[in-house]
């Protein structure tokens, strides 16, 4: 391939990894491979400079900018690091230090690097005034409502008797800003994965990932219950108290906020050394996920002198930990039921540490996955946490395999109900199709019913779902509204909490119809294919009544969609659940305003949201939409018909529409529009 080709095939990579590790918070490829190519395309480009290019991914950073916030532009710029993955490439960092400083004597701060999500904290007056996350590292979101939520951050800095700072504490100046990583601790990750794994929702791949999802939630109340932490380390601004990054940082800590204990200064090679070996082994005591070390020219005087190049400081490099690899013994291979029925196989291992947590069971996906690793009965298995991901078998140690043992066997029958299993066209994973009689399927279902997505009876939770069911007093999702206070008060002294139980489910009877469709539990029906389904259909002796024909016929059904609702309304079990519901007053039937089309306006036009509005919400523009005859999209493509543009329209999508050249409508025009 010529070697022009090949700068223009990595910057389209680049570009795609980009945007999958900043935007969807679902890398595909390691930090090591994203900065193998990175470095690939430098030293291309720097062979043709016929090849610049303003927009190469070695010009910019990359962005994690939402469209839903309001875009704040940095005060100073927010730049990554360069990376490096061995101790040559420290000490060549070392010596170009020495060599740009003239031979002056200097000190390296050394950190711990903490693998979360980069947060501007601005503080004015003692006081929390804006948090910005890095965005492009030019403009960021102010997410200030939901950072405030962090127990870890102080709203206000740290006051002595009367409110007055501690007489030998350094002021703070008046304005300057402080920044660091929102991070989500490995027990609050395990156990929001373990919540989302039993409502067989995606898995997130890391706790950055999760801190990422959780702190651009639009609610903040959800950011609240995560239990997001914050580590800072670094502070700007005029006046700062002293020329020492290591020392403002310790005069920070004193003021409230939470400093990395790992933290050093060094004035040699060997003692940075020592840091990070020390630190390769300690981390996986830590609490939450570290990717590496950060080592920083420790003045600030020095840090000027050294400058920056286009992309990071020169004072500054990351040194990246290689992913962690354990060998261990796989003891058996057990098969888990969910609630649609999809069969899980899972890895029982001896218990091994990585990252901080003891591993003892890791997901094989599927027959297909296990066959490709060959996998045989008590092989020794390599487990792997790269980038601090979920723990995943990478491979099998073949050499140290037991002479005539067996190749794992994936199940034909379910683990719980014994009904012979089946495998969809086109799905890569198993089901059982008993869903009106397996167990862990009738639980799963109740389970999610309830979820806040679905009926929202949050007074009841999947453990007492299982005391019921255990104790008879639930079967399916029916039986839910037959339960009285007698009947779960226990001994008599739970007599509040059934109250509440019971007025939770009677509470649930408002829940909308297109709700009330997802929260059925109809195998591949998720929350948007429901509300297709009761926006066409309207009421639910008209879905009921659907033929696979007429329900392929609305867009974003398919074939397997269409096969399992009437599949499910075809068995007399779920008919008369149904029935049941109806008759305790459940929503069967979208409201006569949503049945009121406004008109048809917008028939057949595809159309994007972006910004904030001063008229309408967001949602409240969604349900306009459909009303109108539109299509509510997430993204712009060349099929888009227009924006709707608010206040703040991110500049990604503002760049991709005059690209492909989609319209952009304003809150006003809009409005005149269905006039």
């Amino acid at each position: 391939m010529e070697e022009q080709e090949r700068i223009l095939q990595l910057r389209k990579q680049l570009h795609e990894h980009n945007y999958k590790y900043y935007v969807l918070n679902t890398p595909e490829i390691t930090d090591m491979e994203f900065d193998m190519l990175m470095r690939e395309l430098q030293e291309l480009e720097q062979r043709h400079p016929e090849m610049a290019d303003a927009n190469s991914p070695t010009q910019r950073v990359g962005s994690d900018i939402s469209q839903d916030f309001i875009q704040v532009e940095h005060r100073y710029p927010m730049l990554s690091l360069a990376n490096t993955y061995n101790k040559q490439e420290v000490a060549d960092f070392y010596n170009s230090v020495k060599k740009g400083l003239g031979g002056d004597e200097f000190e390296i701060c050394c950190e711990m690097k903490y693998d979360g999500l980069s947060i501007s904290l601005t503080y004015e007056d003692g006081k929390l005034v804006r948090a910005v996350t890095r965005g492009d590292g030019v403009r960021g979101d102010d997410v200030t409502a939901n950072v405030k939520t962090i127990r870890t951050i102080p709203l206000v800095l740290n006051a002595g008797v009367d409110g007055r700072l501690d007489a030998d504490m350094p002021l703070p100046p008046s304005s300057f800003e402080i920044r660091g990583e929102i991070l989500m601790p490995w027990k609050v990750f395990e156990r929001l994965n373990m919540e989302r794994e039993a409502a067989e929702e995606p898995l997130f791949a890391n706790p950055r990932n999760a801190a990422s999802g959780t702190l651009k939630s639009q609610n903040s109340s959800v950011v609240a219950e995560r239990q997001l932490d914050a580590y800072l380390y670094y502070l700007l601004g005029d006046n700062l108290p002293a020329d020492g990054h290591y020392e403002n940082l310790e005069t920070a800590r004193r003021w409230g906020f939470k400093i990395s204990e790992g933290m050093r200064k060094a004035r040699t090679l060997e003692e940075i050394y020592e840091f990070i070996d020390y630190w390769d082994e300690q981390r996986r005591h830590l609490p939450v996920a570290t990717d590496g070390i950060v080592l920083k020219v420790n003045s600030l005087r020095q840090q000027r002198t050294l400058g920056y190049t286009a992309k990071s400081p020169r004072w500054a490099i990351a040194y990246k930990f290689k992913a962690e690899r354990e060998r261990t013994r796989l003891k058996e291979v057990t098969f888990q039921v969910g609630r649609t029925g999809q069969i899980t196989p899972v890895a029982n291992m001896e218990p091994v540490q990585l990252a901080g947590t003891t591993v003892k069971r890791a997901t094989l996906n599927n027959e297909d996955f296990i066959r490709s690793l060959d996998l045989h009965e008590h092989d020794y298995v390599f487990v792997e946490k790269g980038g601090e991901i979920i723990p995943k078998i990478v491979g099998v140690d073949v050499d140290s395999r037991e002479d005539g043992s067996e190749p794992v066997k994936f199940i034909n029958c379910c683990p719980e109900c014994g009904t012979p299993l089946v495998r969809y066209e086109g799905e890569a994973a198993h089901y059982c199709p008993n869903d009106a009689g397996c167990p862990p399927q009738i639980k799963g279902r109740i389970e999610h019913f309830i979820s806040r997505k679905a009926m929202n009876i949050d007074s009841l939770g999947p453990e007492t779902v299982d005391e019921y069911y255990r104790h008879g007093i639930i079967a399916d999702v029916a039986d839910l509204y037959r339960i009285t206070v007698d009947m779960i008060n226990g001994d008599g002294n739970r007599e509040k909490s059934a109250r509440k139980v019971v007025q939770g489910i009677a509470d649930s009877c408002r829940v909308p119809f297109e709700r009330v469709v997802f929260a059925l539990g109809i195998r591949f029906v998720g929350e948007t294919s429901a509300k297709l389904l009761a926006r066409h259909f309207k009421t639910m002796e008209a879905l009921a009544a659907a033929t696979a024909d007429e329900l392929v016929q609305i867009e974003g059904i398919g074939d397997v969609i269409a096969g399992s609702v009437v599949s499910y309304f075809a068995n007399p079990i779920n008919r008369k659940i149904i029935e049941r519901l109806r008759s305790y007053g459940l929503q069967m039937q979208l409201t006569e305003e949503q049945m009121t089309v406004a008109g048809d306006s917008l028939k057949g036009l595809s159309i994007v949201i972006s910004g904030v509005f001063k008229q309408h919400s967001r949602e409240e523009y969604k349900t306009i939409i459909e009303q109108n005859g539109g299509k509510n999209v997430g993204s712009i493509s060349a099929k888009t018909s227009f924006i709707l543009a608010g206040e703040n329209m991110g500049p990604s999508k503002l760049q991709k529409a005059e690209k492909l050249g989609i319209r952009i409508v304003s809150e006003e025009e809009f409005l005149n529009m269905l006039a």
